[in-house]
């Protein structure tokens, strides 16, 4: 008896094959749902955690994880606290930010209205109106703490409504293979920022850095919680990045949703006779696989953490980029400042 596959399962094989625009239109909504909760974390998290040496948060840190530096010093050259949040909630010419991405989830669900189910529809309308009704006072007058944990609970709710009522046909499959590259992408960028930006200023790639700290680049991947429970592991640099990289128990670790992208074309493969369009990419998840299970979290940072995170992040962004060329045409901008689902972060 072959293993139950919970990507397979309830599929219909005969189905006509989804339409590219669909398809393209699923896996971003995922994508986006997945940055905005991730950053709306982040931002929590360093503003409780990730102090400098003055004792303030280390708000450029968010900006080097998202790779928005250019931008930002164009937009905020003062770079004061309220900038960094303005930056990345309220502020549309920013495509990074909260509320330009919950325009994105609207316009992908709107596309996608036929497929996706009415509860979802509801669900995400009111949290994209609600965010696109956000500005800078609301976030003075709630509080950042309070906001984030909104948003975080939106995103929760939506994966929890569509889990229970998206029909599982081929758009089920492309918004399960957003979801897995965006957390495979985030928890690489979130390691290889948060990591050097703790480090002291003399120390050296495999130092001892403050529990405190550590702590918080646990939290940042919504993952202090989960490592704590694998007692009696202690915490080093090594234990950390390992964790987020190759256990397969947690559900943003790269390790498990590179596999689980990869079970989700081999879905297409096997059942809409996808095979052509999915066997590039499967290749190239392979290898990252591959790679993974070679090193140990030892030798990945003594080798380069930095190099190996963004040869990743470039390895998944060449997937993104393969399987818009196999399965739909060129991105089309939505009018929201320079929004654009080609964005240079995939």
């Amino acid at each position: 008896m072959s293993r139950f596959n919970p990507y397979v399962a309830g599929i219909q094989p005969d189905l006509n094959t989804l339409l590219s625009r669909y398809a393209e239109n699923m896996m971003w909504l995922a994508r986006y749902m997945e940055r905005i909760e991730n950053l709306a974390r982040v931002l929590e998290v360093t503003e409780a955690f990730v102090r400098g040496a003055d004792g303030r948060p280390v708000w450029d840190s968010i900006v080097h994880i998202n790779s928005d530096e250019e931008r930002f010093s164009a937009l905020y050259p003062a770079a004061r606290e309220e900038d960094y949040l303005c930056f990345y909630i309220t502020d549309c010419s920013n495509p990074s930010s909260i509320r330009a991405m919950a325009h994105a989830v609207r316009e992908n669900a709107r596309s996608a209205r036929p497929l996706i189910s009415t509860e979802m529809w509801m669900q995400l309308n009111v949290f994209t109106r609600w965010m696109l009704d956000l500005t800078p006072g609301d976030i003075r007058r709630t509080g950042l703490s309070a906001l984030c944990n909104r948003i975080k609970q939106e995103c929760q709710s939506h994966a929890g409504v569509t889990e229970g009522t998206l029909y599982r046909d081929q758009a089920w499959l492309f918004y399960l293979l957003g979801r897995h590259l965006e957390r495979s992408d985030q928890i690489t960028r979130l390691i290889d920022t948060r990591y050097h930006t703790l480090l002291p200023d003399a120390a050296e790639v495999g130092s001892e850095i403050d529990m405190t700290q550590w702590a918080s680049v646990l939290r940042s991947a919504a993952a202090y919680h989960a490592f704590r429970r694998l007692k009696p592991v202690t915490t080093t640099p090594a234990n950390v990045v390992g964790f987020l990289l190759k256990n397969e128990g947690f559900p943003r670790s790269l390790a498990l949703n590179l596999r689980h992208a990869d079970s989700v074309l081999g879905a297409l493969a096997t059942h809409y006779n996808l095979r052509k369009q999915s066997s590039a990419v499967q290749e190239r998840l392979g290898e990252l696989r591959a790679m993974l299970d070679d090193q140990t979290a030892e030798e990945i940072i003594i080798r380069g953490l930095h190099e190996c995170m963004h040869w990743i992040q470039e390895q998944i962004e060449t997937c993104q980029n393969e399987l818009a060329a196999a399965y739909w045409a060129p991105p089309k901008a939505f009018d929201a400042g320079s929004f654009s689902q080609s964005q240079g972060q995939a």
